[in-house]
């Protein structure tokens, strides 16, 4: 089942666009071959931001320039309705149109969680939570495999740049008193997630980036990176080379409002696996992190397949 965004939101998908030189750039639907299932992208324009915040931690300071590539993000964090055919392969079987290509079937598919994952908040069209970054990871090599075009993780500086639409204000809509129109976080989320695309959308077309679930970005945290950038640095990524602690943005449906604005971070913690009791600990679930989602990315310019290779294909790394 694709997402069902309000009928209001597809007419601001549809008619939004942003041109980037003599090409446009427009929202698009993916078909994900084989099923009857498909997502909807939404344009990023290509541009310079103010990255960081004097108004939160240290690790959000000092404030400097960044300049971003164009992209594509998903208007949503990613579904348990889009997620599942990945999770179990007896699911992906039932809900294939024809047989699963080898190539799909080829892709590794995490271990089956020994707890309910949705933690009784809902699955459909809700937010798929508590997957290690390195499973959002394989998740997009399956969509590669089924679909022939590169997903990922945004990076730190785009899922800011993204989140904040153009505004230099704590939040893109403004002040802390709108954030209820906009945000499912502790003072109206019931404690638990909520369906997906239901609050008001940034003027980019993009719901749910302040809380729901927190998302995934691909950056190693470091907590005084910003301060080792160079005015106007293009593209900036934290590379990771370690298992923790990984950036996750955004703020969930547990966090407070201080949480939740364009610029603050929050780091990755082996404490989300406390309660594993596996040895070596999963690499592909967090079992008290029930409130850590993911959003897909599509850069403008596709990397070439080595790149692509690199990236999916990074050696894991053992988490006692």
């Amino acid at each position: 089942m694709m997402n069902r965004l309000p009928q209001l939101t597809f007419a601001l998908l549809i008619n939004s666009f942003f041109c980037i030189g003599q090409q446009k750039l427009e929202p698009y639907r993916q078909k994900i071959e084989g099923t009857a299932l498909s997502f909807m992208m939404q344009p990023v324009p290509a541009g310079e931001f103010l990255m960081g915040s004097t108004k939160g931690r240290a690790d959000e300071q000092p404030v400097h320039s960044v300049k971003l590539d164009a992209f594509w993000m998903a208007p949503v964090e990613l579904t348990w309705d889009l997620y599942e055919p990945f999770l179990y392969k007896n699911f992906e079987v039932t809900h294939s149109t024809g047989k699963v290509p080898a190539e799909v079937d080829a892709v590794t598919r995490p271990t089956k969680p020994y707890l309910d994952m949705t933690f009784g908040m809902g699955k459909e069209n809700h937010p798929a939570l508590a997957m290690t970054q390195y499973n959002a990871i394989q998740y997009c090599k399956w969509l590669y495999a089924r679909t022939g075009v590169f997903y990922r993780l945004p990076t730190e500086a785009e899922w800011e740049y993204a989140c904040r639409a153009g505004s230099t204000a704590d939040y893109a809509f403004g002040d802390e008193a709108n954030l209820g129109e906009y945000a499912w976080f502790k003072q109206n989320s019931g404690g638990k997630t909520h369906e997906v695309g239901q609050k008001k959308a940034n003027k980019w077309g993009l719901f749910d980036l302040y809380g729901n679930v927190a998302e995934w970005t691909y950056d190693q945290y470091i907590p005084d990176f910003y301060s080792l950038a160079k005015a106007g640095q293009v593209n900036p990524l934290a590379k990771p080379d370690r298992l923790y602690p990984h950036v996750v943005r955004g703020g969930s449906y547990n966090d407070e409002a201080k949480e939740m604005r364009s610029a603050a971070r929050q780091a990755s913690d082996p404490a989300w696996k406390q309660l594993d009791p596996q040895i070596p600990k999963s690499n592909w679930w967090f079992p008290e992190a029930p409130f850590v989602g993911m959003r897909l990315v599509r850069p403008l310019r596709a990397p070439g397949k080595t790149e692509i290779d690199n990236y999916y294909d990074q050696p894991v790394i053992p988490d006692y």
